[in-house]
């Protein structure tokens, strides 16, 4: 075998078999995969080929339809640290278990679905269950299991999410062919009857179960030990009076606008103001995401090597001229543009904001000062849906609201750009 084949050989031993049998840390990583992919194909990402089957049966407009979603993300916003007390408390696999069960109610409720009053119930149902049984409470057993690769496993992790994207077109066909009550049913069988079972793989701590992080010997975690990296650790007094933290928290929250605006909203503008399909609209749809994919995987080595500041400048420019184009596209090439410039700077940029924050003000009060980030970034998520809804009502298209998410985009470029290191280094 040649020399380079054994050295990569060596090196995928040491990481995934590193004491000569699969780390189960590993097997967790792929429940979480699923767990993940079973929240964006059903809801995250479907979540605007619903929108137009319920307007079309019920007249709703968009403005209600997009309030609706929005207060789902500023719920699991809101919930965010009395849910991480629960998991600390009752480790992460019985509170994945609840939530996945009211996941799964909540798509019941959806299919029943005749009122306003119903609609809400059902999202509230469904964003109190994807949320406890999400992304928050996979973070907590995921820090635990690993040490040394643990933004290895937070990344690879992450594909679930954008492998529910690339299945979109699948779930407009069956919106067309079974109706949106009998996929909204299905949905809450599969969460239960896949989500359940994934669960179970999920543990709290290795300790608890003769393991330790990584499934490093942990003679070779003291070698490791022995010079460790200087690095920055501000407590979270000391990182709020830094500008740094609230131009990275703008700058994240403006990202999330945009994001948030086109999980919401794409689908509807490619049908309904540029006339595709909705199987050819879930298709654009499955495209961003395949590029948001590769986005992840380049993310994390431009990050190692490169300003990660700059980066994120970059990528934010990016989001301006792919929203530009696919709201003023002439033909097919002006999407296909979109789905690159738009899904790789959102992958690319994704995983540098947790780095970026831990760069800047180092581990003492991580927790903290990413919750208190979080209240800002937030209403970004919040507030994207929410206003092109608006705006689609008012003037009947989506070009005025797309045109100012991009121009966020490009102000957002600006606070990354000025968010230079922080000057306290104690």
């Amino acid at each position: 075998m040649p020399r380079r084949l054994q050295q990569i050989r060596t090196e995928l031993n040491t990481l995934f078999r590193p004491g000569g049998k699969v780390f189960y840390g590993w097997w967790l990583v792929l429940a979480c995969v699923g767990i993940q992919w079973l929240a964006a194909v059903t809801w995250m990402h479907s979540y605007g080929a619903y929108a137009l089957e319920l307007q079309t049966e019920f007249g709703w407009s968009m403005s209600v339809l997009s309030l609706a979603y929005a207060v789902t993300r500023l719920e699991s916003g809101l919930l965010g640290p009395l849910q991480g007390w629960l998991v600390d408390r009752y480790g992460p696999r019985r509170m994945l278990i609840i939530g996945t069960c009211i996941f799964g109610l909540g798509f019941f409720v959806f299919s029943q679905v005749n009122s306003i009053t119903a609609y809400f119930t059902a999202f509230i149902l469904i964003a109190l269950g994807s949320s406890l049984g999400g992304f928050a409470t996979l973070m907590v057993a995921i820090v635990s299991w690993f040490d040394q690769h643990r933004a290895k496993a937070i990344a690879w992790s992450q594909f679930g999410f954008s492998m529910g994207g690339l299945c979109v077109p699948f779930v407009i066909l069956g919106l067309e062919g079974y109706g949106w009550r009998n996929m909204a049913l299905y949905s809450g069988l599969l969460v239960l009857g896949l989500g359940l079972p994934l669960a179970l793989f999920v543990r709290h701590r290795p300790q608890d179960y003769g393991e330790i992080p990584d499934g490093i010997p942990l003679e070779r975690q003291e070698d490791h030990a022995v010079h460790p990296p200087i690095q920055v650790s501000l407590s979270w007094r000391q990182a709020v009076t830094e500008p740094s933290f609230w131009l990275i928290s703008l700058g994240h929250g403006l990202s999330l606008l945009t994001v948030s605006s086109m999980l919401a909203h794409l689908i509807p503008h490619l049908i309904k103001g540029l006339g595709y399909t909705p199987v050819a609209a879930g298709s654009v749809f499955a495209m961003m995401t395949a590029m948001q994919m590769v986005g992840l995987f380049l993310g994390g080595i431009l990050g190692d090597r490169y300003n990660k500041r700059i980066i994120c400048a970059l990528c934010m420019i990016g989001h301006c001229l792919g929203l530009l184009a696919v709201t003023y596209a002439a033909n097919s090439i002006w999407l296909i543009a979109f789905a690159l410039l738009h899904g790789l700077a959102w992958g690319i940029r994704g995983p540098l904001m947790v780095a970026l924050r831990a760069d800047y003000f180092g581990p003492k009060s991580f927790g903290i000062i990413m919750g208190i980030s979080s209240l800002i970034v937030m209403l970004g998520m919040t507030a994207g849906p929410i206003v092109c809804g608006v705006l689609f009502d008012v003037f009947g298209n989506y070009e005025r609201a797309f045109t100012i998410m991009a121009f966020a985009s490009l102000s957002g470029s600006l606070c990354f750009w000025l968010a230079k290191p922080p000057s306290l280094k104690s």
